[in-house]
């Protein structure tokens, strides 16, 4: 048995055990969902007839120590359908499970003791004296939808850490503690970086300091764009849903995208809604206008999708397509790089939104190259040189994963072979044979692809980067090159994202950096800190001077004791404060308090400092020198 096939055979046994322990503790009312194995252990979904809080867990972890101890056995038995729906008639989830099964489904049960039965596949343990030396504890219990529909019934999730060993939970739980000290939400409410609003779930307010820092990655990425042939566009924010029913959108993507009515979607100004007329006389009335708005939005008129309908990007691609469709090119021009960070909307549902990680609204370092089939070697092997670049100056490492043709492919099985032959080339010459994992069948239905996997301080991998060959669009949009014969031909298109999205991204660094972000990156990079008013004066100088090198600053010209400033200051996270007084005023010098440091590296000569700043943000350096040199 490997580590996995152990794993995910002791946690699943888990939570039966849990389910066992919550319907011994409240009652045989409970009605039981589903309980799967996870990454870190197990959860299992109950309509309970109590809520449970965290003041319960200890009460059922010791019911599940109490039950491990009986050392019953588990027994599996293959049943009938209707052996199943008799045994499970007053469990209505088990029951509509059941009644979801195939016709020719084989359904199992197991049976642990002789008070509680499952429905499920298994495998399991054959009997709990196999649970002994397992380490578990509650995690959580939080709200979940049956099957992960809104609109059907709401169930308490309880989730449930299961280790091998005391030690390995040990370890687990000091790296949850440090992943709940790195929270991105938190860091970046403390830090004020970003909000939400309930007016806008899952779209996040970017505020200044969090937008200097959005603004500086944008740069980065951009200078590197231009240095490397790229030419960025930006095109609309909503198109007609005839494009994304030329791109394939339409058909796979509808759901998860924003609709916006077109002019049928609206009632025409002499229309007669009934019910409307009489709120339209009183608009000035707040309820009278709610009621007309409700009345307009059940409305078929509004609601009728006609053919002028429109819909919010959740991808640039098909602005690409179009980009390059405007005019002639021949074989000369290619690669053609569009890149484009233009906003996109994905729907999601309300459980899927998780601060920065899952968001409803955000902008990608997005590119699409047009190639020929003999420059799609060289083309990624730059993409991925500069991936390289990207990552190092954020100290992050990766790996890289290669995902091949799937059953539904579209296109040529030819050129699917040499796409597939030239990426395989790529990742041999790059990290040799053996250094990069390869998903069979995993590929995206237009082309094969590769996916850069991050590693965060934690070790925790988080997938970002991804070039993409499609030969599938080009195709839907009718694209062509001439070639050197004269003949007209298909290009492929590349496509490509390194941070991936912006707000992901940002989210991960935040977590990856606890919020000391380097010095390039800081919102802010020096903090500066007039000791009385009568050195405001100088203060404005020093701040004019880093200005006008690029160098972020902010200054406290306020009344405040010089120590609340200097709080305030470290507390952000500032990587350099100056404390000006009238020495420093006197010999245009500077007092430099160093992130991290409690020493603070007096009479450094003002001109020096700034030189240091140019050079920090020239090098993207990631920690900030020791010294002034």
């Amino acid at each position: 048995m490997t580590r996995e096939e152990f794993l995910e055979r002791y946690r699943h046994s888990m939570a039966h055990i849990l389910a066992k322990a919550v319907i011994e503790l409240y009652g045989k009312e409970v009605q039981y969902a589903i309980g799967p194995q996870i990454e870190d252990g197990c959860y299992y979904d109950f309509i309970l007839p109590s809520q449970v809080t965290q003041e319960d867990f200890p009460k059922i972890e010791e019911k599940m120590r109490e039950i491990i101890k009986r050392r019953e056995g588990w027994v599996r038995k293959e049943i009938s359908r209707d052996e199943a729906l008799s045994l499970f008639k007053d469990q209505k989830f088990k029951t509509e499970l059941i009644k979801d099964l195939p016709e020719d489904e084989i359904i199992t049960i197991y049976k642990t003791g002789e008070d509680f039965t499952d429905l499920c596949r298994g495998p399991h343990v054959e009997n709990s004296q196999e649970l002994m030396n397992v380490a578990f504890k509650i995690r959580s219990v939080s709200g979940a939808y049956w099957r992960g529909d809104e609109k059907r019934d709401q169930l308490s999730r309880i989730y449930l850490y299961a280790f091998p060993d005391k030690d390995s939970l040990k370890q687990h739980l000091r790296m949850i503690e440090e992943a709940l000290a790195r929270d991105h939400k938190k860091i970046g409410n403390e830090l004020d970086l970003f909000m939400f609003d309930p007016t806008a779930p899952g779209m996040p307010y970017w505020l200044p300091r969090g937008w200097r820092m959005y603004q500086e990655l944008l740069r980065y990425s951009r200078e590197l764009q231009a240095a490397n042939g790229y030419t960025e566009i930006s095109a609309p924010l909503i198109n007609n849903k005839k494009l994304w029913i030329i791109s394939g959108h339409w058909a796979h993507y509808v759901n998860n995208m924003f609709m916006v009515p077109g002019l049928a979607g609206y009632p025409k100004a002499d229309a007669e809604i009934p019910g409307v007329a009489e709120s339209n006389d009183a608009l000035e009335d707040p309820d009278a206008a709610l009621k007309a708005v409700k009345i307009l939005a059940r409305s078929p008129i509004y609601n009728r999708e006609g053919e002028d309908t429109m819909a919010a990007k959740p991808m640039n691609c098909p602005n690409a397509m179009l980009t390059y469709k405007r005019t002639n090119h021949s074989y000369k021009e290619l690669p053609i790089r569009y890149s484009e960070y233009d906003v996109l909307h994905r729907k999601e549902k309300s459980g899927q939104m998780n601060g920065l990680f899952r968001v409803q609204e955000f902008r990608q370092d997005d590119d699409h190259t047009f190639v020929t089939e003999d420059q799609i070697e060289e083309e990624i092997g730059r993409i991925i040189a500069i991936a390289d670049e990207i990552y190092s100056h954020f100290g992050l490492t990766y790996r890289a994963e290669f995902s091949t043709r799937p059953d539904d492919y579209m296109g040529d099985i030819e050129v699917w072979n040499r796409a597939e032959a030239a990426l395989k080339h790529i990742l041999d010459a790059k990290y040799g044979e053996g250094g990069y994992e390869i998903n069979e069948g995993d590929g995206a239905f237009y082309g094969p692809k590769i996916d850069l996997q991050i590693k965060d301080a934690l070790g925790r991998e988080w997938q970002c980067g991804t070039i993409q060959l499609d030969f599938q669009l080009p195709h839907n949009f009718g694209l062509t090159y001439q070639d050197a014969d004269g003949t007209l031909k298909m290009p492929v298109v590349i496509h490509r994202a390194i941070y991936g999205s912006f707000e992901r991204f940002i989210g991960i660094i935040t977590e990856h950096f606890k919020g000391v972000f380097p010095f390039w990156l800081n919102p802010y990079q020096v903090g500066i800190v007039p000791i009385r008013e009568e050195h405001n004066e100088y203060a404005a100088k020093v701040e004019a001077a880093l200005l006008a090198r690029g160098i972020r600053v902010e200054t406290d010209y306020s009344d405040n004791n010089m120590k609340e400033k200097i709080k305030k200051y470290k507390n952000l996270k500032d990587p350099y404060i100056l404390v000006l007084g009238d020495r420093e005023k006197e010999e245009n010098t500077v007092s430099v308090n160093v992130r991290g440091s409690n020493r603070q590296i007096q009479n450094v000569p003002l001109d020096d400092f700034v030189s240091l700043c140019e050079r920090l943000n020239k090098e993207r350096t990631l920690e900030l020198p020791e010294g002034m040199d």
